[in-house]
């Protein structure tokens, strides 16, 4: 079946170096500080010549955020990573180093809903032109990369959790001269290692699983040097976007259990799942375990996180209402079970991929978190019911 979780895949020191952790402390100090002073005009000038790496300021390179960037990129087999503020602030920064404009981007359908905004909404207004195709069909993706300056991917898609063949894809990509980018959010590093199957930079919502406890938001990009430096060098100082010390602490922190976490979080999104599918009040379950695409080869296991289809016979409000367990909400990741209905999200009549696609106002979306599986389905198996029309 599923390849076991790789417990060794995590780095042993969690990405601190040795050579900056003078006191060896076991857990890495924040450095909560702003900037970082010089004994001499000397030692300033041989920075800035490009003679000396001595850090200058928090907003371009600060320790904690360092070793959390060196972390991420071990896990995806990557030389180098830039964290952010966000997973926008990462989607952004990455694709602004590398799209100019009047470029064109060719993405899939039911992309993240604000990656989708940020192309329609502010790419736009620079005449970069996107196009959206159905990641499902590696033929149709490949037909529309000529000429292209970015490949975005998403495997699994939001919401829908589509699959793509990467693989194929980020060949493809390589085989036009287009760069290829993916949002490896749902799966981590543990479940899907997208660089292995050729893609080129990979970006993390940080605040769901690699940080796992709902307590921070960030971002991170991890690929080669070449492409992580354009990215330094054309848009992550000058977005401001950066990651403070005290939460890439707290993602340290998280990536210490990610193992265990996403172990459960996979059992129990499994067991709900199926659940799910043998329940008559439901339509259709969306989740990536039970696709037969080729897409699902890369992936070694599952996260915690689908969606379902419920039949006419269930009020969706009064479903999302009657839960107590399980909350609302609209992120993921953390230890609290969620769930989000489409039926929201759709009444947004600008800028919404998920209306354009073909969304069914009657799907939710659901984490599961770590509370018992039992538990979780005994809430939603009495909200159905309560639902009921």
């Amino acid at each position: 079946m599923n390849k076991p979780l790789d417990h060794e895949a995590l780095p042993a020191q969690g990405g601190w170096s040795r050579e900056v952790n003078l006191l060896a402390a076991a857990v890495p100090p924040i450095f909560q500080t702003s900037l970082f002073t010089f004994d001499t005009y000397a030692d300033m000038a041989a920075v800035y010549a490009g003679r000396s790496h001595q850090l200058i300021y928090s907003r371009g390179d600060n320790p904690t955020v360092m070793a959390f960037e060196r972390a991420v990129a071990e896990l995806e087999g990557a030389e180098a990573g830039r964290a952010f503020s966000s997973g926008m602030g990462a989607i952004s920064a990455t694709v602004l180093a590398l799209v100019s404009a009047g470029d064109r981007i060719v993405t899939v359908r039911n992309v993240y809903s604000d990656a989708y905004r940020l192309f329609e909404l502010m790419l736009s207004r620079f005449g970069v032109v996107v196009d959206y195709v159905d990641g499902t069909d590696a033929e149709a993706v490949e037909a529309v990369l000529p000429g292209a300056k970015l490949l975005y991917l998403e495997s699994p898609t939001s919401l829908a959790f589509e699959l793509q063949d990467i693989a194929r894809l980020a060949r493809a990509a390589r085989t036009h001269g287009v760069v290829s980018v993916i949002d490896n959010s749902w799966a981590t590093p543990l479940f899907q290692r997208p660089i292995a199957h050729g893609v080129d930079l990979v970006v993390h919502a940080a605040s769901k699983y690699l940080g796992g406890h709902s307590d921070t938001v960030a971002g991170v990009v991890v690929g080669s040097a070449e492409l992580v430096g354009r990215i330094n060098a054309s848009s992550y100082a000058y977005l401001g976007a950066k990651l403070s010390p005290f939460e890439a602490w707290l993602l340290l922190r998280g990536l210490h259990t990610l193992p265990m976490r996403m172990a459960r979080h996979m059992s129990s999104g499994l067991a709900l799942a199926e659940r799910l599918r043998a329940h008559p009040d439901v339509e259709l379950v969306r989740h990536p375990a039970f696709s037969d695409h080729p897409g699902r080869a890369s992936l070694s296991g599952f996260a915690g996180v689908f969606s379902f289809e419920v039949g006419e016979a269930i009020d969706v409000p009064t479903f999302v209402d009657a839960l107590r367990l399980v909350r609302i909400g609209v992120s993921w990741g953390g230890p609290e079970s969620l769930v989000v209905p489409a039926l929201a999200p759709l009444q947004l009549a600008k800028a919404n991929c998920f209306a354009r696609f073909g969304i069914s106002p009657r799907l939710i979306r659901l984490s599961a978190g770590m509370e018992d599986e039992t538990l979780i389905w005994a809430d939603i198996e009495q909200a159905l019911h309560g639902a009921r029309r």
